[in-house]
């Protein structure tokens, strides 16, 4: 067993310094974001650390490749970081890792910089005290997560040999709540899109032209209230093609999951929860998709008829749904809307991705279940349904053939992406102890990864299949 320092000061003060880097990958400058790339290659010196240009934010790569015959991981994460948003509603300064009752706050310390931090050190331990890591591993971390991975899948493909490896486990992708361990064996889909509605060539005084045109606002509205039912379903024709009936043991095995939904609900500071009707919230949450209306872009607190108007949408997918053919049905369904006096189009944005599954008895989740058992004894593994998308899982399959394990150590309710955010300071031991255990696991024993098999070369993955005619 791996030895780890004797308290956390060490630990916070070296992850103060890399919360420090505002690296938005949104609108942080190159310098800033090569200085977050270059913070991760400089921990992972002992595997050969380096900073890889994409035709975006660089990549950081490392190999360890000292166990000749043994199974092979690549270990997925993000050094980007969400935007501040409001100033005014942090608590302290948003890049400045502040310790307060057992957490630690700020921008990216759980999303992802923390739970990438834990990897970075069980590595360094094994290599510290044991001379060596128990099985091979590569490093991949990326600078664009946050705004959909744009550069990913053309370094992939072109790195595709060089990566290869026999599972994937990422960092990212946080344990369902704070109250029992969990892996996620799914993650949703998405796909996102603009309805734009124009009127005038330009903004118009209300006063002067106002009862005369049609207001390009109200007819958005009319359009977006239109994509639902009054009882919370999707009204677009098409939107549920290919999502297989709910079955009776899926519902039973929800059921059993301890949920209070009374507390899911004042937690939330709300009266009563809402959504497609004829299933429970849980039951909504995991294994339902979803259609919401993110924003709205127009005019402005002053006396004009705005001349466009645009609702910015996205849908989280679930398996059987094609992303493809979701925005197609959204596309004809606000094209048949009649409303005069406007010009009514949809814009979808590029990077859909694809529902993400693992099978509950899939080697790798047996091992994990396995690693968290030994770190939270006599506490049940729950296998949970991560309600986000993360668009590297899909992209991994189709390209190294090889499933991706969730191993991440921040939990959904540190507010990630919002002010505050913040990661409990226990799990960094409890993170690096799992890990160690998890690559044990994976390297020998019952639990021993297997060779996978890759696709071949001339058969279409199935991202290309999904956009396929």
């Amino acid at each position: 067993m791996l030895s780890f320092d004797p308290d956390d000061t060490g630990y916070l003060t070296e992850l103060a310094g890399y919360v420090a880097i505002p690296s938005v990958s949104r609108d942080a400058t190159p310098e800033t974001m090569r200085a977050a790339a270059e913070w991760l290659a400089g921990q992972l010196a002992f595997a050969d650390g380096r900073v890889v240009p994409t035709e975006g934010h660089p990549v950081v790569r490392a190999d360890w490749l000292g166990r000749p015959g043994a199974p092979t991981i690549l270990v997925y994460g993000h050094y980007d970081v969400q935007p501040t948003g409001d100033l005014a509603e942090w608590t302290s300064p948003p890049f400045e890792l502040t310790v307060d009752a057992g957490v630690m706050r700020g921008r990216g310390c759980s999303d992802d910089k923390g739970p990438v931090y834990i990897v970075l050190k069980v590595a360094q331990a094994f290599l510290a005290q044991e001379g060596g890591l128990p099985l091979n591993v590569k490093f991949l971390f990326e600078g664009e997560e946050e705004i959909g991975s744009p550069n990913l899948p053309a370094y992939l493909r072109e790195h595709a040999e060089e990566l290869a490896a026999d599972l994937v486990i990422s960092a990212d992708g946080a344990m369902w709540r704070p109250s029992e361990p969990s892996l996620s064996i799914a993650s949703k889909g998405l796909a996102t899109l603009d309805v734009v509605v124009e009127g005038a060539d330009d903004d118009l005084h209300s006063g002067r032209f106002g009862g005369t045109v049609a207001n390009p606002l109200h007819a958005l509205v009319e359009v977006l209230a239109g994509l639902h039912t009054r009882e919370g379903s999707v009204a677009v024709d098409g939107f549920y093609d290919g999502i297989p009936e709910l079955s009776a043991a899926r519902r039973e095995e929800i059921g059993r999951v301890d949920f209070d939904e009374a507390s899911y609900r004042t937690g939330l500071g709300l009266d009563e929860v809402f959504g497609e009707s004829g299933y429970t919230t849980l039951e909504r949450l995991w294994e339902r998709p979803t259609l919401e209306v993110n924003g709205v872009t127009a005019g402005g607190k002053y006396t004009v008829i705005p001349h466009v108007a645009t609702g910015h949408v996205s849908c989280r997918l679930v398996p059987g749904q094609r992303p493809d053919a979701v925005l197609a049905a959204i596309t004809a369904h606000v094209e048949a809307a009649k409303v005069p006096g406007v010009r009514v189009s949809v814009r979808p944005d590029s990077g859909s991705v694809p529902a993400y599954t693992i099978p509950a008895d899939h080697p790798a989740i047996r091992a994990a279940a396995a690693a968290l058992e030994d770190v939270y004894p006599g506490e049940e593994v729950l296998l949970a349904v991560i309600a986000g998308t993360l668009p590297a899982t899909a992209l991994f399959e189709d390209v190294l053939g090889a499933k991706t394990l969730f191993f991440s150590f921040s939990t959904a309710d540190e507010k990630l992406h919002a002010p505050n955010e913040f990661m409990r300071i226990p799990r960094l031991r409890q993170g690096m102890r799992a890990w160690e255990s998890l690559w044990r696991l994976l390297a020998e024993g019952p639990h021993r990864l297997a060779p996978v098999t890759r696709p071949s070369a001339d058969v279409p993955t199935s991202s290309e299949r999904s956009t396929t005619p």
